[in-house]
């Protein structure tokens, strides 16, 4: 019987590469914060999540059967924010207080996924040694 992954593992596989693409994105925001007109930038991480956990195609002819299907999955479609401050005078829009509370918040969730990731596979090898 094969086991699919899909179902195993559940929605965890996907988050785990969207949080780390979030969070190189607050990264940057946090390291730009003194740069005269930088904007800051994040991920709509629902959106993100939908379309990495959908299996659309998208429609492309393959000339081989071995050829891999190509599909819809993103790694996050990176957008600008609203501002949450006013201007400083220099055009830069990163709040650095809420830039560090949304990293915590994302890093908090990538370890909550990754332990629940590694908890299943610790659950599939037992199943597998039948123990």
């Amino acid at each position: 019987m094969a086991i699919s992954f899909d179902k195993a593992l559940g929605i965890h596989q996907h988050t785990v590469g969207l949080r780390e693409r979030n969070a190189e994105v607050i990264s940057t925001n946090i390291a730009q914060a003194n740069t005269p007109g930088f904007k800051s930038k994040g991920m709509d991480f629902q959106r993100a999540l939908q379309a990495a956990s959908s299996e659309a195609s998208i429609g492309l002819n393959r000339t081989d059967g071995r050829h891999i299907p190509a599909s819809t999955r993103m790694t996050g479609e990176v957008q600008y924010r609203l501002p949450t401050q006013p201007d400083t005078g220099d055009g830069n829009t990163v709040d650095v207080n809420l830039e560090r509370n949304q990293f915590m918040q994302n890093q908090i969730r990538h370890q909550a996924s990754l332990d629940f990731l590694g908890s299943k596979f610790k659950n599939l090898t037992k199943a597998i040694k039948g123990e």
